[in-house]
């Protein structure tokens, strides 16, 4: 792998950065600045995960596409995390009669890729640990910081507190961002979140027999209406399965036989596969977790901080891409940094100007298919869907780009996506296709 500098610019040399927040998007871009030859200094509140025998937070498994591949690319780390993800070429959709029904993701040869969060973070974090400068820093609270001076004060593990000086602050600490906190007392900065009624449970799949429990290079779906479950492979032979449900349906489940109930109503093939004493026992091992989308502008104050990915844009998992457009954040960046020969002062606008309509656009992609799921998304559905898709695409071959292509399989910035999408719609509503039944794909 190349972790050279010699493409830096003489002017990073003495200037530090300070990445804040050492998750997915705070070790790429570590990488990325020390390969331009940036001081970086990365803050982490929590204790490094490559010690740790607990890893906190989230754990949904993460499906890697185009944009993140991309990004990983332009530090020399896609080889190493696509040879550590289980590709899945297609869908998998199980009905409630139990027949499973693949439906591709795009062309022959394309896919998307199962990935450990924690072992991608782990990667990443050791990936920038091998420039010389790079400095990790875990167990940093950050409590405050100045927009005007850039200096940052953190609470370290034993109660001590320390200041630090950068030339740039880079907010990559997620969708509760103490980064953020600072920009919320500017005049004219834009803010929102908002919570799903649906939380998310997850489940593991053990192997039966040594081997995957169902057919591994697929993301499995039961759509069921207001409630889906889905399951992705892991290198262990065992599936992530994650429910997704309405949290007062979960509150409705308090006991292990009413868990069987449900499951046996709604789910009976995975009853055998997870199995019975299993379920009963993992589905009260931790309550729902609450799913958010965060969305605000401008992403940068003056030319000392900028913000990226959840901290940003923080998207409902229901397009696969909230980690894959945190990459493409840092490729993005990347890329005006190179046309604005690393001028912070004009970078971070540009960056702005550049990135909030894509990132605006994928939050609302990914809230869009949320309300179709929690409407009218069962097997049935999801399989017109495929016909409709294949029907436009017969009668239009070289102008209609299914959506989820554009999205998964392609670099088309993500607002430009969402324009010629409705373009498509209105076509094929001139050849008698409902919009209720236009392109969506969920995962």
């Amino acid at each position: 792998m190349d972790y050279s500098t010699n493409d830096s610019k003489s002017t990073s040399k003495n200037k530090v950065v300070a990445v804040v927040g050492g998750g997915l998007v705070g070790a790429l871009n570590a990488c990325y600045f020390a390969k331009r030859g940036f001081q970086v200094e990365v803050f982490e509140s929590r204790e490094d995960i490559r010690q740790a025998k607990i890893v906190k937070g989230r754990s949904i498994n993460l499906a890697l596409s185009h944009r993140g591949r991309q990004a990983l690319k332009q530090v020399g780390m896609e080889d190493t995390i696509v040879s550590k993800g289980i590709p899945m070429h297609s869908r998998m959709i199980h009905s409630l009669n139990g027949t499973q029904s693949p439906i591709p993701y795009g062309k022959k040869g394309q896919y998307i890729l199962s990935v450990d969060r924690a072992n991608l973070n782990k990667e990443l974090l050791s990936a920038a640990e091998t420039y010389s400068t790079t400095k990790l820093n875990f167990a940093h609270k950050l409590l405050n910081w100045s927009t005007e001076t850039g200096a940052m004060t953190f609470l370290r593990a034993a109660g001590a507190k320390e200041e630090i000086q950068a030339d740039l602050i880079v907010g990559c600490d997620g969708a509760f961002s103490a980064i953020r906190k600072q920009f919320l007392r500017q005049s004219r900065f834009n803010f929102s979140q908002t919570y799903i009624p649906h939380g998310y449970l997850e489940l593991t799949m053990p192997p039966i027999n040594g081997e995957f429990a169902m057919k591994p290079n697929y993301l499995h779906i039961w759509p069921r209406n207001t409630f889906m479950m889905i399951a992705l492979p892991n290198l262990d032979k065992t599936f992530t399965c994650t429910l997704f449900m309405p949290f007062d349906e979960f509150e409705n489940v308090t006991t292990g036989d009413q868990v069987i109930e449900f499951f046996q109503k709604y789910f009976p093939d995975a009853i055998p596969l997870i199995g019975a004493d299993a379920l009963k026992r993992d589905y009260f091992h931790l309550p729902a977790q609450a799913m958010v989308s965060v969305k605000c502008s401008p992403y940068h104050l003056s030319d000392k901080c900028v913000l990226m990915g959840d901290a940003a844009h923080a998207v409902v998992p229901f397009y696969g891409q909230g980690m894959n457009a945190g990459f493409e954040d840092c490729l993005v960046f990347n890329e005006i940094m190179d046309q604005l020969n690393e001028d912070f002062s004009a970078v971070l606008p540009e960056y702005t100007r550049v990135r909030v309509p894509d990132d605006h656009a994928i939050a609302d992609l990914a809230m869009y298919n949320y309300v179709e799921m929690r409407s009218h998304v069962n097997s049935k559905w999801f399989l017109f869907r495929k016909y409709v898709d294949n029907f436009l695409h017969m009668i239009m071959p070289r102008t209609v780009i299914p959506l989820y292509t554009m999205v998964t399989f392609t670099r088309t910035r993500y607002h430009e996506a969402v324009k010629r999408w409705h373009w498509q719609d209105k076509q094929g509503q001139k050849k008698g296709i409902d919009s209720n039944q236009r392109d969506t794909a969920l995962f």
